[in-house]
Formats: structure tokens, C-alpha cells, sequence
């Protein structure tokens, strides 16, 4: 059974001893994010924590929920986080049916996807609680995480955890991100979506039409939710279809109050809005996950026109900074999910890292079966044309036979393989909009690095050496007399 919702998961990560009650009063400025920052840095991400008294709001704050690779698998259901991988590659390996036979054989498969689609339901949790006049948003417990987010005119509250609910004003296809929310004032925020993201799509689409924007904020829900909204999908799979998915169960959708955007029912708290086309403002700055702050800039502003909660809210927040973080598992459980998807154009792809230190987007590990001269090349220019690869500033390609796990083997190959002039490839492109080394926003340079075993036809004048084991024999033999050398 897949959880009813947030406080089912904290109740079970409680019972196993990985959740920390606080029972002091805490600020929500600033000392929620340095209890939140030592502990995500303690021994394997620590454990959640659940503030029960907060400064300010009558409402509870948890943080660091999926923190840990622990966490992570309890979050999705699964002994270890390639078991989502495997489920996947099942779907996508299903030859075409000859027979009748197989037609019905693959029945069941068929039935399964379509056992997850999203369905409407009247009745919500999220909705116990509904302030249509005058909604105010500094009743709730919205953290600020470093000194210098917000602007001298706010208190610098971010929502950190948001799921922002939109839909395509053309196809009416609804989409799920994961994008902060400055706080402005009581009623209303900023809507941080970057360029190359489907909400703002959706926005340049209603400007272009010239019509009102309605959007919703849901946040708290369970956390196949929480994460769906942050995994990067294509934009024609909903984000609800895929947490179905991945919780074994459809996930029930409320009708928002003033408008027709659907959000999770089980949501602990959800703000209803609109954005006008055009009407901007300055947003940020805002300590963000590459252990920077990110610039202050102009987004779209969103008015709150309704708020609605569970009576007895629980408000989850995550906080980004130097990695690790709690953000670092959930990237790598997007590490391991999605491997199967690029494997569908790279086929040749073993094994893909993402280091914690990259922060997603600045480096990955990559492991091939190489056949041919120049296929390391190959895939660097190919991942580079694949949705969010596009901002990866640094690709290593080895051969199949490292592990990429292992950093420390994977850095000794490298080092050991690379000729500079010949293996290194320069491109510019796309990068993401956080990056602040460039020279402009959102485009500069990246770098690939052929690291596989070269060939004569790749300009390699001489054999290539074999790697140093030693024989199983011997490796048997001290085996068997290892109690007798005094160890």
C-alpha cells in the first residue's frame, strides 16, 4: 500500500528511529536552516527533523525527510533506489506482439499503466481549512534560509518545498514543478521559473494570448508526490501519472476553490492564484543549491486568491546549500530512475554518476561499451542534446569496465587515460540558470573528456597496457593463508 500521505511517512520513519523531534521553540529565520545544515551533514544525511514549536506560526515544520539514502527508498517503497530502474526497463523492453498470444500476454502490462492515471475526487484533506477573503500568508511558518535571501522590503521567506500546479493554455496538458516561492507580502510572492522550464512555457504561452494565468502552490503531500515534482520529465508525461507509477496507486486530485487547476487532495497546504502576463518583479536573491546565492532578478509575480490547509498542518521545507543536502539524494534517486530512459537513444551506457559536489548539473560520470573510434565523443555531443544534460558543464566518459561509483578508481583511470589535446572536447551552449560562472547568463562553455582506451584509428601510435591484477591463484592461496600470517 502506498502512503495516504506526508504524516504516514513521517509516522513510519519515526517508528524506525530516522526522525528527530525538537520540542523548543525555533525561528524560522535563519536557526531552522543551521540545525537543518548540521544535521544534513552529519553521518549519511542524518536524521528528519520535526520542529514542533515555531516562532511565530501555530504550525509544525519537518525538514530533511529525504535525506538519506534510507529515506529515500522508504520515500518510494523500494529496497534500493534501482529497483525504479528495473520497473522501467521492463516497460520499455516489451517487444511489439506478433501473436495473439502475446497481445494478451501483454494485457496486464497495458492495464497496469493505465491503473495510474490521476483521478478527480470531491472530498480533500487539503481543504479542511478555506480563507478566500483576504488570505495571509505570514501566518504559516515560511522559512528564511541564509542572510542575504530576500530584499531589504520582505523578511526574505522562501517556500522551499513547492509544487506549482499549471496548465498548457493550448493542449490543456497540466504540469508539475518544483520552483521557490518568494514571499512579498501577505498575498503575494514570486514564481521563480526558469527559462527552459514547462511552467514558464506555459506562461510565455498565456502572455502571447494575453490572458490571466491561474496556478497553485501545493505543498506536503506524499512523498512519491514530493519527488515527481522535482524528476525531470518530458513535458508530455504528467508528473501525477508518474508518481502513480512510482507509489503503486493513482493519486487523488482536488479541483482548487477559485480556479480550474487540480492538485494532490492530500496536500497539507495549498495556495490558490493568478499571474497577470507581463507583470514582473525583482525575486531573490536567494542562497540556492550550488552553495551560492543566486542573483536577485525579475520573474513573474503571483496573487494569492485563496488559501486552503489540513486543520492540523504539518509544513515540510527543505533547505539547499554546499552540498551534501537533503536535494543531493533525491538527485541521486533521479540518477538511478531515469537510466533506463537515456539508455533508450545511448544504449550503449552502462552506468551514470552524478557527484553530490556537481550539484546535478555541473558534472557526470559516464561508463560506455565502446565499439567504434570516436563513440566517447559521441555520447558527449548526444547527452548534451538531451533535455536537462543540456547544462552539464563537465562529461567524463569511461569504458565499461569502470565504476563509476567509485570515485577514487574512476579518478586514477582517468588521469592515467587522457591525452589533454586529443581527448578534450570545448562547446558552447546552453547552461543552467544558476550558473554564475559564465560570462552570460544561461550560455557559456562545457567540457567533455574522452577517457575510454584509444585505438590506432583515434591517432594512437602505440598498444595500450593492460591494467596490473593479480593471478586468481595466488589471490586464492593467501586466502586460504591469511589466519596463518598473523592478521
Amino acid at each position: 500500500m502506498s502512503f495516504r500521505d506526508l504524516r504516514e511517512f513521517i509516522k513510519l520513519i519515526e517508528n524506525k528511529g530516522l526522525l528527530h523531534r525538537i520540542s523548543v521553540e525555533v525561528d524560522p529565520l535563519l536557526e531552522i536552516t543551521e540545525i537543518t545544515d548540521r544535521m544534513c551533514k552529519s553521518h549519511n544525511g542524518g536524521k528528519a527533523l520535526f520542529f514542533e514549536k515555531v516562532k511565530g506560526s501555530e504550525f509544525p515544520v519537518v525538514t530533511n525527510l529525504f535525506g538519506s539514502f534510507e529515506r529515500m527508498c522508504l520515500a518510494l517503497e523500494i529496497g534500493e533506489l534501482d529497483d525504479v530502474a528495473h520497473r522501467i526497463e521492463e516497460l520499455l523492453t516489451q517487444a511489439p506482439p506478433k501473436t495473439l498470444m502475446e497481445k494478451l500476454a501483454m494485457l496486464p502490462k497495458l492495464f497496469e499503466l493505465s491503473r495510474y492515471l490521476p483521478r478527480t475526487v470531491k472530498n480533500a484533506a487539503c481543504q479542511e481549512v478555506v480563507e478566500q477573503n483576504n488570505p495571509d500568508l505570514g501566518r504559516f511558518p515560511v522559512i528564511k534560509c541564509w542572510p542575504g535571501d530576500g530584499q531589504p522590503s520582505d523578511e526574505g521567506r522562501f517556500i522551499t518545498f513547492p509544487m506549482v500546479f499549471t496548465r498548457d493554455p493550448e493542449s490543456g496538458r497540466p504540469n508539475c514543478g518544483m520552483y521557490r516561492i518568494h514571499i512579498f507580502d501577505k498575498n503575494t510572492t514570486g514564481m521563480h521559473w526558469h527559462i527552459h522550464k514547462d511552467g514558464a512555457r506555459h506562461y510565455d504561452k498565456y502572455k502571447s494570448l494575453n490572458k490571466r494565468m491561474p496556478a497553485a502552490i501545493a505543498v506536503g503531500s506524499d512523498p512519491a508526490v514530493i519527488y515527481s515534482a522535482s524528476a525531470p520529465l518530458p513535458e508530455a508525461i504528467d508528473e501525477m501519472l508518474f508518481a502513480g507509477f512510482l507509489r503503486r496507486e493513482p493519486v487523488d486530485m482536488v479541483r482548487c476553490i477559485t480556479s480550474d487547476i487540480e492538485v494532490p487532495a492530500n496536500s497539507e497546504l495549498v495556495i490558490e492564484g493568478y499571474l497577470d502576463p507581463g507583470e514582473m518583479r525583482i525575486e531573490g536573491p536567494f542562497g540556492d543549491h550550488t552553495g551560492f546565492y543566486s542573483a536577485a532578478d525579475l520573474y513573474p509575480t503571483f496573487h494569492v486568491t485563496c488559501v486552503t490547509h489540513r486543520k492540523d498542518m504539518i509544513y515540510p521545507a527543505t533547505i539547499v546549500g554546499k552540498p551534501p543536502m537533503e536535494d543531493c539524494f533525491m538527485g541521486k534517486a533521479t540518477e538511478r530512475i531515469f537510466l533506463p530512459l537515456m539508455r533508450l537513444d545511448f544504449p550503449e551506457i552502462r552506468d551514470i554518476h552524478l557527484p553530490m559536489e556537481g550539484v546535478f548539473h555541473n558534472f557526470a560520470l559516464i561508463s560506455i561499451r565502446k565499439s567504434y573510434p570516436g563513440h566517447a565523443k559521441k555520447i558527449i555531443h548526444g547527452l548534451w542534446g538531451k533535455g536537462q544534460m543540456m547544462f552539464a558543464k563537465l562529461l567524463i566518459v569511461v569504458d565499461d569496465d569502470v565504476d563509476v561509483q567509485n570515485l577514487s578508481y574512476t579518478a586514477w583511470r582517468v588521469l592515467n587515460n587522457v591525452d589533454w589535446k586529443r581527448d578534450v572536447v570545448i562547446a558552447d551552449g546552453p547552461l543552467d540558470d544558476l550558473d554564475h560562472a559564465a560570462n552570460w547568463p544561461r550560455y557559456g562553455a562545457k567540457m567533455g573528456i574522452d577517457a575510454t582506451r584509444k585505438t590506432r584509428e583515434e591517432g594512437m601510435m602505440r598498444d595500450w597496457p593492460e591494467e596490473l591484477f593479480m593471478s586468481e591463484e595466488i589471490k586464492r592461496l593467501v586466502d586460504s593463508r591469511w589466519k596463518e600470517y598473523g592478521f
